[in-house]
C-alpha cells in the first residue's frame, strides 16, 4: 500500500501530519512522535507576543489582542510567566532539524507583519522544512471592514513570502464572509498550503470569580463537518495543498478528508488523548480499509467525494441543509399525538 503523499512540495511517508500542540513544545516530544511513525510534525507556535517582547513593544499586543484566543494560545496559560522565548524557539527548530529526519514545520501565530520578517527568515536559517502561519486576531472595531481584515492576511503572506524560500502555510479562521473567494485570492497570491481550520477556544466566563475563562478542550469527530466541506469545495479549483485540522479521532475521520481531498491530514487531539503510539492504530485501520475496498494508494481515494467528482455538487450546498432540517424527528411526537 501506498500511502505516500505531497505537502507544500514535501513528500511524505503518510498523510498524518502532528498539528502544534504541547506535543511539539520539546525536542523529547518531537523524537517521540518521529519514533510512534509521525510524517511531519508541526511545532507550537512562536507567538508574535514574544517577538514584540523582543522588541520592547508589547503593550500594544497586550491591548488589541486581549480578546483573541487563538488555538495555541491555552498552551501558555500564564502569559508573563509561561511563554518561551524566540530564542529558544529557533533553538529548538534547530535541535529538532539534527535530531530527527522527518520535516519540521514551524509555526508563527500574530496579527501584523511588524518583526515577522526578520523571525520568518531566522526560523528559515535554523533550517525548518516549512512554516506555518497563523493569522488571526478578533475585530472588535466596530468600524474595521472585511476588507482591511482580509488585507491583514495578504500583508502578512506577501511580507513572509518575500522574506524566505521555504514553503508558507496558512491556518485559516473559518470565519470569512466568502471563505471560498478568501482562499482562492491567497493561492493567487502565492501560498503553498492552506490549512482548515483553526480550532479556537472563545473565552467563558467563571460565574465564581467573574473573570473570563479561556476553557480548553479537546477536540471531537463531529468537528470534522467544517473543513470537510470546504476541502471538498476547494479541491481542485485551487493550487495549494489542502491539509485537514480538526475532530480525527479515528480512521473514520482520515478516510472522509482524504476522500474531500485533503493532502494531508493533522492530528493533536486523540495524539493528546492516548499517546502518540496510537498513531500505528490510525496507519493500521486506515490500510486495512484501502486494502478491502481494492486501493492500492491514497492517491485514488483523494478527491472522489469532492465537489468536482461528485454527480450532484448541490449536496455540499444549500439542499444539505434543507435534508439534514428535514432528517430530524420530533423526540417527542408520539407524546403529543398521545396527549391530545
Amino acid at each position: 500500500m501506498d500511502l505516500s503523499t505531497d505537502y507544500m512540495g514535501l513528500k511524505l511517508k503518510h498523510p498524518l501530519v502532528a498539528s502544534s500542540s504541547p506535543l511539539s513544545d520539546s525536542l523529547e516530544g518531537i523524537k517521540l512522535l518521529e519514533d510512534s511513525g509521525i510524517s511531519a510534525v508541526v511545532m507550537y507556535s512562536l507567538f508574535e507576543e514574544q517577538i514584540r517582547r523582543d522588541n520592547e513593544a508589547f503593550d500594544f499586543l497586550l491591548q488589541s489582542g486581549t480578546e483573541s484566543f487563538a488555538e495555541s494560545l491555552n498552551y501558555f496559560p500564564h502569559l508573563d510567566t509561561e511563554h518561551k522565548g524566540s530564542e529558544q524557539y529557533l533553538n529548538l527548530v534547530r535541535k529538532a532539524v539534527e535530531a530527527t529526519d522527518i520535516p519540521i514545520i514551524a509555526s508563527l501565530n500574530g496579527v501584523t507583519n511588524v518583526g515577522w520578517i526578520d523571525y520568518a527568515k531566522q526560523i528559515q536559517q535554523a533550517g525548518a522544512s516549512a512554516l506555518e502561519l497563523n493569522v488571526y486576531f478578533i475585530p472588535t472595531d466596530l468600524e474595521m471592514t472585511p476588507i482591511s481584515v482580509e488585507q491583514c492576511y495578504f500583508d502578512i503572506l506577501k511580507a513572509v513570502k518575500s522574506a524566505v524560500s521555504i514553503p508558507v502555510a496558512i491556518k485559516l479562521s473559518p470565519f470569512f464572509s466568502a471563505t471560498g473567494n478568501m482562499a482562492k485570492r491567497l493561492d493567487e497570491e502565492g501560498v503553498d498550503a492552506l490549512v482548515l481550520f483553526n480550532r479556537f477556544y472563545q473565552p467563558d466566563i467563571n460565574l465564581e470569580t467573574l473573570t473570563i475563562d479561556p476553557h480548553t478542550e479537546l477536540s471531537t469527530p463531529a468537528e470534522i463537518r467544517l473543513p470537510l466541506l470546504w476541502i471538498a469545495v476547494l479541491y481542485g479549483q485551487i493550487k495549494a495543498s489542502l491539509a485537514a485540522s480538526r475532530g480525527v479521532h479515528s480512521s473514520t475521520e482520515i478516510i472522509k478528508y482524504l476522500m474531500a481531498g485533503a493532502d494531508v491530514v493533522m492530528v493533536a487531539s486523540i495524539l493528546m488523548k492516548k499517546g502518540p503510539k496510537y498513531l500505528q492504530v490510525l496507519l493500521n485501520e486506515t490500510e486495512q480499509w484501502l486494502s478491502a475496498r481494492g486501493y492500492h494508494s491514497v492517491n485514488e481515494v483523494r478527491g472522489m467525494m469532492s465537489r468536482k467528482n461528485i454527480k450532484n455538487p448541490g449536496a455540499l450546498e444549500r439542499v444539505n441543509y434543507i435534508k439534514v432540517l428535514e432528517s430530524f424527528e420530533n423526540p417527542f411526537a408520539s407524546g403529543i399525538a398521545r396527549s391530545r
